[in-house]
Parts: C-alpha cells; sequence; structure tokens
C-alpha cells in the first residue's frame, strides 16, 4: 500500500490555519506555498485545487504564477506544521501495521502482507482513507499492489482522494498508455534520450529490446526496462516505532440487530487486538467500541480500565461492557474496537490485580500466539468465535 497526502503542504497548513482561529480555508481559493516572492528564485511548493486550474504548477516560478493568476495568495511554508501532520498520519497507520517506511515526508509504503489475515487490502484501504479524512481532516491516494513501484504508480493515478489499483494483469491496461515521462525514477534527462528513440509511452518502453538498453543507459537501462514491466523486488525499508493505539474494525456481510451476534463479533475482534497488542510487547490502559448503524450513524464508548493489560479475557470483558451500554437494538452494519494509552510490558509496574487467574489467562494466550505464529493466524480459534470469522471482513 502507498499512501501519498494530497496538495501536503498546503493541505496541512490550511488545517492548522483553520484550527488557530483563522475564518479563510486556502484550499478553496487560488493559493500557493511558496518562498519569498520578493526574490525570482521563489517557487511553487504546492498548490490548491483553484491555483491548478489557472495552470500552475508545483515547481514553477512564483513570479510566473503570479503571471497566470494575478490574485494568487502566496503563504509561507512552515516546517513545523508539516512534521506534525505527517506524524499524525505516520501514527494513524502504526495502528495497523508496524511496517512502514517513511519515502517522504508526506508519503509512506506499508507491507500489509502479515495483517491482512481474514480481510481484503481494498477493504483496509476505504477504512484507512475515510479515517484520514475524518480524523485528520485532509485527504490521501492509496495506490495498491503486490510490490512497492506499481503501488507507487497506482497513487499517482487520478487525484484527489481516490484508490487505485494496479496489479500485475493490469500493468497493460493501465500504464503502458501513459507517457513515458510518468514512469516511477525516470530522470528528466532521460527522456529527449528514449523521444529521440522513438519511445514516448511505458507501453513502448516494456517492449524495448533489454539488452539493447543497457548499452545505451547501462545499468539504469536495466533498471527502467523492469520498471516498465512492473519488475521491482525492492521491500519496504521500515524503522520499528511502536504504535500508539491498535484497533480493529468490520463491515458485515449484513446487518446485525442481536446483541449476542456484536458480542461474538467483538471477541473476534478482542482476539485479533490482542494478538497484536502481544505481538509488540504493549499493554493497554483504554478500551474503545465503535458501532455503525445501517443509517451510517456512528457512536463510540470508551473507558479505562483499572490496570493495564494484554489479556484478551479482560479486554474482551471491558469491551463487552462498553457495547452493552452503547447499543440501543438499532440494525448495525460496523463494528470496531480499538485500545489506546499503550505501554511497554516491561516497564508496567506490577499490579495488585495480577492474580493468579490472570497469570493463567496470559500464560494460555501466550500458548494459542505461538500455535497462530507457527501455523497461521486461523489454525486455532476460540469457541466463542466459531462460524463468525468465515462471516466478517476484519480491517
Amino acid at each position: 500500500m502507498h499512501i501519498d497526502v494530497n496538495n501536503a503542504f498546503l493541505s496541512w497548513y490550511a488545517i492548522w490555519r483553520l484550527k488557530n482561529g483563522e475564518a479563510l480555508d486556502i484550499r478553496e481559493i487560488p493559493a500557493v506555498i511558496g518562498g519569498d516572492e520578493s526574490k525570482r528564485s521563489g517557487i511553487v511548493l504546492a498548490k490548491s485545487n483553484l491555483a491548478k486550474k489557472f495552470g500552475i504548477v508545483t515547481g514553477e516560478p512564483l513570479y510566473q504564477a503570479r503571471k497566470k493568476c494575478p490574485e494568487i495568495k502566496v503563504f509561507q511554508g512552515d516546517f513545523k506544521v508539516y512534521r506534525e501532520y505527517s506524524n499524525k498520519l505516520f501514527n494513524l497507520l502504526a495502528e495497523y501495521k508496524d511496517k512502514i517506511e517513511r519515502f517522504s515526508i508526506d508519503e509512506c509504503f506499508l507491507d500489509m502482507t502479515e495483517y491482512l489475515m481474514n480481510s481484503k487490502l481494498m477493504d483496509k484501504a476505504v477504512e484507512i482513507q475515510k479515517r484520514v479524512n475524518e480524523e485528520l481532516e485532509f485527504t490521501v491516494n492509496i495506490g495498491l499492489s503486490s510490490n512497492k513501484l506499481l503501488a507507487k504508480m497506482a497513487s499517482d493515478f487520478e487525484k484527489p482522494n481516490k484508490i487505485h489499483t494496479l496489479y500485475p494483469n493490469e500493468i497493460e491496461k493501465k500504464m503502458w498508455p501513459l507517457p513515458i515521462g510518468e514512469l516511477f525514477m525516470l530522470g528528466r534527462k532521460t527522456i529527449p534520450k528514449l523521444y529521440n528513440m522513438h519511445i514516448k509511452t511505458i507501453g513502448d518502453l516494456a517492449k524495448c529490446d533489454k539488452n539493447e538498453l543497457i548499452k545505451k543507459f547501462g545499468k539504469h537501462g536495466k533498471i527502467m526496462w523492469e520498471y516498465a514491466n512492473g519488475i521491482d523486488d525492492s521491500k519496504v525499508i521500515y524503522k520499528y516505532e511502536p504504535p500508539k493505539s491498535i484497533g480493529n474494525s468490520t463491515t458485515l456481510a449484513k446487518d446485525v440487530q442481536n446483541l449476542d451476534e456484536l458480542n461474538r463479533i467483538l471477541l473476534t475482534l478482542a482476539d485479533h487486538v490482542t494478538f497484536r497488542l502481544r505481538k509488540y510487547h504493549m499493554v493497554a490502559g483504554v478500551v474503545n467500541v465503535g458501532l455503525r448503524t445501517k443509517d451510517f450513524k456512528d457512536y463510540s464508548h470508551q473507558r479505562k480500565l483499572d490496570f493495564t493489560t494484554s489479556n484478551t479475557k479482560e479486554i474482551y470483558s471491558m469491551a463487552k461492557k462498553l457495547l452493552n451500554e452503547l447499543y440501543k437494538g438499532e440494525p448495525i452494519r460496523l463494528v470496531s474496537l480499538k485500545v489506546d494509552k499503550l505501554s511497554d510490558k516491561n516497564e508496567t509496574q506490577l499490579s495488585l490485580f495480577d492474580t493468579s487467574e490472570n497469570k493463567k489467562q496470559e500464560k494460555l494466550d501466550e500458548t494459542l500466539d505461538k500455535i497462530k505464529e507457527k501455523y497461521g493466524y486461523s489454525s486455532i480459534t476460540r469457541a466463542g468465535k466459531l462460524g463468525i470469522e468465515k462471516n466478517i471482513k476484519l480491517k
């Protein structure tokens, strides 16, 4: 999964201004983020969608942008604000996966291989995009594929706030017709040379003789040919950062109006969440349960635990109480469970609540985790979940 913030610098600065009392949303006027307009060296770093309609492009001189749109508003960049919102995005994504590569301040790659379990990558992307829109108040494009190159190419398709796929079987239809200049990592100086070879589209390059490209461009010729054919075996390069919260949600195949069934679904979510919690060697201090009705109304309820824990039984017990308080009998289409106030298990003080029963439950959880790690997540399940997992799509 490749996630790219739309008009990042301008969007983030616009949100920051609004939260600090400004009435004008600069995303809704012709506006750019740029350097010192008095210097001819000042360039456009980001632009609003209205500025784009005037033909203003990222990287062009500010004086040229003003010629295209005399009423354009220019705002100075603020990297402190950018770092703040970049970190907010990263922290939200860390709820889903620890394998996150910060490709740039406004782009991330996520290796979702081990996390999907019973869900689909598209379901995950839809949920992440919705949460970014609602919780962080900006938009992102998301590209989905089986490698980094194709995911990156997919996220650059139509914008803003779109989700695109570019799997190997879609390359010929979606990528090959594109102009050669849109191929990832192709330098500006290389494009005229390819044009002189009558290579104008990515498809033209893909169909070239690889050895001829190597003769003319060296090692880069091989890379260009591989990229044009969607070949990329690079890994997501990540630096582990512990998550600040962990959650799972599921959109139900059909609306549910039975409390017992909702409780069984909640048990499945609790099992997934606590499995990940223990994998990170962390414990949680707060449990949050959320519901979405068939009319798309969202409700949530959270409560602090008496003691921090990663114990499935304890977290499910609290989640069940929250669900019972929250549920009013209406048809439900989505259930979510999230744990917050996470801390390192080894740094947590022993609690008076650490009874022999809790320690016994902890050993049981660890045993189940080891079986799942060795034989696969679905190799063993709790009796209360039987018949549930196959009917829901975990996100």
